[in-house]
């Protein structure tokens, strides 16, 4: 019994493994250049972030940093970390952007979904109804997805609606 779980749970991964080697190779394809990935500026400073899950399988279809929280150029360059990111993510606008690239038509597929599809269509509009469960917890792409992507100790803090400077007991 055990033998077969083990079996079963390496073949899962080993055909995962296929499936996410096909959509990197497929996306190069597409494209016609060598996909560019330009987190080695950020980890600079967000170290480990190259590692959690959510940025890898980005990674491999050439979607870096960049792509989701802009060029920043400004913030990266300022060695007083007082210049926030270009795009911040208030818990409002994440489950639309996530939805500009995985659309509604696939994500309606996967069960557990239907709390994270009352989000707005685009990140311009307002979530059609409370984004919550059934036991009434908000829930957001995040939750499941990317855990990890949070800095949990910060020196500074910004209003990430505006990129306004927090003070630091707020």
């Amino acid at each position: 019994m055990v033998s077969s779980l083990l079996l079963l749970v390496t073949a899962n991964c080993s055909l995962e493994k296929q499936a996410k080697e096909k959509v990197a190779q497929t996306a190069k394809e597409q494209s016609g250049d060598e996909l560019f990935v330009a987190n080695s500026f950020c980890i600079t400073c967000h170290y480990g972030f190259d590692e959690e899950k959510l940025a890898l399988n980005h990674e491999l279809v050439g979607v870096g940093c960049e792509r989701c929280h802009g060029e920043s150029q400004r913030h990266r360059s300022d060695e007083s970390n007082i210049t926030p990111p270009e795009i911040m993510y208030p818990k409002a606008k994440i489950n639309p952007t996530c939805m500009m690239c995985h659309p509604r038509s696939e994500i309606k597929k996967n069960l557990g979904h239907t709390p994270i599809l009352a989000a707005g269509e685009t990140i311009f509009d307002e979530a059609e109804e409370s984004v919550t469960d059934a036991s009434g917890r908000e829930r957001y792409c995040t939750d499941c997805h990317g855990k990890q992507h949070r800095i949990n100790v910060r020196s500074v803090r910004w209003d990430k609606a505006t990129g306004k400077l927090l003070r630091p007991e707020q």
